[in-house]
């Protein structure tokens, strides 16, 4: 048993899934605008390593031979106190399905995992939506140099969002985005794919307050706003601490934003074959008070969190509601 494996002991007992007579909202949750404070999950990917999921193996073909493990996963970040789960589809477009062989199993994938996140959402003890994960499509844009043209771009995020709101998610939340030409056409094939779905982007600032390909955060939230994303802002990159000056200027350039942070958890060092990082719930605990003091709205953890870092974050939040109020 890993690390991992022994956060999942934490949960707190099985709840009834059929203790939620209606399903949650986003709108139920968000409210009338960027007043609401949220809690989303944390890695997921992180997680099924910690449960034998081998380095290069894509995750989301465990939705079908492991359903169990996601189910589990995400039952506990739900205990844990998120608001928001994501679904196990980073990697479910179909150029990076093709990488492993897939590329036909776009639908089967993405649906499954929409409900296996639906049932652990449904019989959560406090209101939970699903947010179907969308990442990268792992190709570099033609506008940066590559291949791939914004047109078939979108087409491939419409076909995985399809699949997503087919399964029944409640938003769709397109993450660790670098390019700007990119994460737009992300947003506009899920809008292609169900144009009432309300839309999530963040990108990674991992370079010095840029991203990988030189966005600014007020670059990404003007574009990404206009693109027709409902909420916008920052995940992954190098540590909490970077998010933090990513929020603040995305706040001030866009007062009335929702805005998203979900960082990882410090940089990864590799011991043996296993990544492990250093930074204690009890940090992420303090950082979350910080994304909230920057002017995040919605705020969870990225790669190298488990449910104990989600469940002190979460704590923490409230702790300072309870304080404000």
């Amino acid at each position: 048993m890993g690390p991992a494996d022994r956060d999942l002991t934490h949960a707190a007992p099985r709840r009834s899934e059929h203790n939620s007579p209606t399903m949650t909202s986003w709108q139920d949750l968000v409210g009338d605008g960027n007043e609401a404070h949220l809690v989303a999950d944390g890695a997921m990917g992180t997680m099924l390593m910690a449960n034998g999921l081998e380095f290069g193996d894509p995750p989301e073909v465990w939705n079908l031979e492991h359903p169990e493990i996601i189910r589990r996963v995400q039952r506990a970040y739900a205990d844990a106190g998120a608001q928001i789960l994501l679904t196990n589809t980073f990697g479910g477009n179909r150029l990076r399905l093709e990488l492993h062989g897939r590329a036909d199993r776009v639908s089967e994938l993405n649906r499954t995992a929409a409900i296996l996140a639906r049932v652990e959402a449904n019989a959560a003890d406090h209101p939970v939506i699903v947010a179907g994960d969308i990442g990268p499509s792992g190709q570099i844009m033609t506008a940066i140099g590559g291949t791939l043209t914004p047109d078939i771009a979108r087409d491939v995020f419409a076909e995985q969002a399809r699949a997503l709101a087919g399964g029944g998610v409640d938003v769709f939340w397109i993450e660790t985005m670098s390019d700007l030409s990119e994460t737009v056409a992300a947003i506009k094939g899920a809008r292609d794919a169900s144009p009432d779905t309300p839309v999530i982007a963040t990108m990674s600032f991992d370079t010095r307050g840029h991203t990988m390909m030189g966005v600014t955060p007020e670059q990404a939230a003007s574009a990404l706003l206009e693109a027709g994303a409902t909420a916008v802002g920052g995940n992954c990159g190098n540590g909490p601490d970077e998010l933090v000056p990513v929020i603040e200027r995305m706040r001030a350039a866009y007062p009335d934003a929702i805005l998203v942070a979900k960082g990882n958890v410090g940089q990864p060092q590799l011991v043996g074959l296993t990544a492990q990082y250093d930074t204690s719930p009890e940090t992420m605990a303090e950082f979350a008070v910080r994304f909230r003091e920057a002017g995040a709205n919605i705020i969870g953890a990225c790669c190298g969190s488990t449910p104990l870092h989600l469940r002190a974050m979460a704590e923490a939040l409230a702790g300072e509601t309870t304080r404000a109020s």
